[in-house]
């Protein structure tokens, strides 16, 4: 009987699975893309169908199998990865003690059932209510149903008294975000109460469409209160880490290769329910470079649907700088009346169609939307216009459509290209143009130990063996000293297993697996490599690397050698000195005949 992994491992396809998350394009017999893990511009992620791994040879080097991939991804420990691809293959797994899950599991878990309490009350007489509301602001019931939107009543502890007498405790539903601790005096701290109430509840998926946060409406008569809450910062939720609607948005992102980024729930939903799917919103906070970097992953175009501030240090102002600095395409839907996407939509949903259609570029949004404020006729407007637009100017990277803006604002100000670009290079770029230190610290980190020039030889060699398994013959009992203990010990199985006859290349990585150690799917990863590898002639390859580390070695002697000599020499031991010169020179030879 197949255990749990192996099962779904046998059901689910990493193919699939991968390209759920990021686009996959063919490449012979294995499928790649732009690595999801750092910021690339060639593709180095690759994934394997015949061993069902993956792995970067980009400078991240991160590699495993599915679960490894759903972990990263996901930012999940292994046993959510397990359960998110158990659910996926429709693979049961084995129901535990409620205290042997873990505090994850039972949060998601809270919030799974606090969704469905929060629906099952939409049908309350108050509820009802609601729903006309939601109804009469275009909503119509499939999405009310797709979004699974619904309404917490307006009790203290009604959701909380119903968790409890599902097992869970009022610590767990404080943790997940649902409660609150009352800190009122004279009353036992441990007393909490619901932290949403009488409120038109909007559940937060993941990209795995588990509910892991709430978004609540005011609903009613209660202008003193806040129009929205948000779940807390807790386990599960960090609202800087996500997209509201991704799960549900991110396979149309790639299809029509943009991604529309809006303010609000109804925003993102009304939009979605009239055809643009690709739509999501950044979740009640300004962009994040984290939210950035998930978006990454399918697409590299922005069309940005809110008030967009042209001056000062408004946070819109700030996420919209940090995605021009990270590389996206940016345009700017512009809306009639300053009004958002659900009202054009309801109001006219043509308007809103032409509207996305016409989106300007970031450049060409800030050129018309500071001239239209300033007047470019006077000492003070011209100022105030070239403070805005210089430093948009000088985010372009491309020099000749720079120049274009440049001439553009030169004409436009009755000023010469001259002075425009004497004041470009005075022009510092604001620090949200800057890509921040942790991400250039974490796009760094996996260079800070490269493998060395030897190690990356070695692994050639091995990788082009594996996938041709009769070149073993090139690797002579001279050459093993020239490698390291872990691809010495590698060779030497798969020479001696080839030599009885064993030519099935999965039976072998089972077999060196078995009787060495190395590290889970490293043999996997190494054959993956050898086909990612692009060699006409693997034979010339292989000896050139031999020749390579062969060199190596001597010009290692040849170091301590040189030393030795200085030695010699200050200790005057010239007969030492003689014979190490004809060491140095008969060594120096043969790196010259290789």
């Amino acid at each position: 009987m197949l255990s749990p992994i192996e099962e779904i491992k046998t059901r689910l396809d990493i193919v699939k699975i991968i390209g759920s998350y990021i686009k996959l394009q063919k490449a012979g017999v294995n499928y790649r893309a732009l690595c999801p893990f750092h910021n690339e511009k060639t593709p180095s992620f690759f994934v394997s169908p015949a061993r069902q791994i993956w792995h970067c040879f980009g400078s991240c080097d991160e590699g495993g199998d599915i679960f490894k991939f759903i972990m990263k991804i996901e930012g999940v420990e292994f046993g959510d990865a397990l359960r998110i691809l158990a659910d996926r293959a429709g693979v049961r797994l084995q129901k535990q003690d409620p205290k042997l899950r873990t505090e994850r599991q039972r949060l998601y878990e809270i919030c799974e059932l606090a969704s469905s309490f929060f629906e099952k009350q939409a049908q309350s007489i108050t509820g009802q209510k609601a729903k006309e509301y939601l109804l009469s602001r275009g909503i119509n019931e499939d999405s009310i149903k797709k979004w699974r939107i619904g309404y917490a009543p307006d009790t203290w502890q009604g959701l909380s008294d119903f968790l409890v007498g599902k097992g869970y405790k009022r610590e767990e539903i404080v943790m997940a975000g649902l409660a609150i601790k009352s800190q009122k005096e004279k009353v036992d701290v441990s007393r909490t109460y619901d932290r949403f109430r009488g409120r038109i509840m909007f559940p937060i998926f993941d990209l795995s469409s588990q509910v892991i946060g709430f978004g609540g409406r005011v609903f009613g008569d209660k202008k003193e209160i806040a129009k929205y809450v948000n779940s807390p910062a807790t386990p599960l939720y960090d609202k800087s880490r996500v997209l509201y609607g991704l799960d549900k948005a991110r396979v149309n992102i790639r299809k029509k290769a943009q991604c529309i980024l809006v303010e609000g729930y109804t925003d993102v939903i009304l939009v979605s329910q009239n055809g643009f799917e690709n739509v999501v919103a950044s979740s009640g906070t300004a962009l994040t470079s984290d939210q950035l970097n998930i978006l990454k992953r399918y697409s590299d175009n922005l069309l940005t649907a809110f008030d967009m501030d042209i001056a000062g240090d408004s946070a819109t102002k700030r996420g919209i700088d940090l995605a021009q600095a990270q590389g996206f395409n940016i345009k700017v839907i512009t809306m009639p009346g300053k009004k958002d996407p659900a009202e054009i939509i309801v109001e006219d949903l043509e308007s809103w169609k032409k509207s996305v259609a016409k989106a300007k570029s970031i450049v060409d949004f800030y050129f018309e939307t500071t001239f239209n404020k300033w007047d470019s006729k006077t000492p003070e407007g011209k100022r105030e216009i070239s403070k805005i637009i210089l430093p948009v100017i000088k985010r372009v990277s491309n020099k000749i459509e720079q120049f274009h803006w440049i001439q553009l604002l030169a004409r436009r100000l009755e000023v010469g290209e001259k002075e425009v670009l004497e004041e470009l290079k005075k022009c510092s770029l604001p620090d949200s143009f800057i890509v921040p230190m942790e991400i250039r610290a974490k796009e760094s980190l996996s260079v800070l130990l490269p493998k060395t020039r030897k190690e990356k030889i070695e692994e050639n060699i091995v990788s082009l063996i594996l996938k041709n398994l009769k070149k073993i013959s090139l690797i002579n009992e001279e050459n093993f000293p020239l490698f390291s203990d872990k691809y010495k010990a590698i060779l030497r199985n798969l020479k001696t297993s080839i030599s009885h006859g064993e030519e099935n290349i999965d039976i072998l990585i089972n077999q060196i697996q078995k009787s060495i150690s190395v590290e889970s799917h490293f043999l996997d990863y190494l054959f993956l490599k050898g086909e990612m590898l692009e060699v006409i002639e693997p034979e010339l390859e292989i000896q050139t690397c031999l020749n390579e580390l062969n060199s190596f070695e001597i010009r290692q002697k040849l170091d301590i050698i040189s030393k030795s000599i200085k030695k010699a020499e200050t200790e005057k031991n010239l007969g030492k000195v003689d014979s190490l010169m004809k060491e140095f020179n008969d060594l120096s030879q043969r790196i010259g005949n290789i």
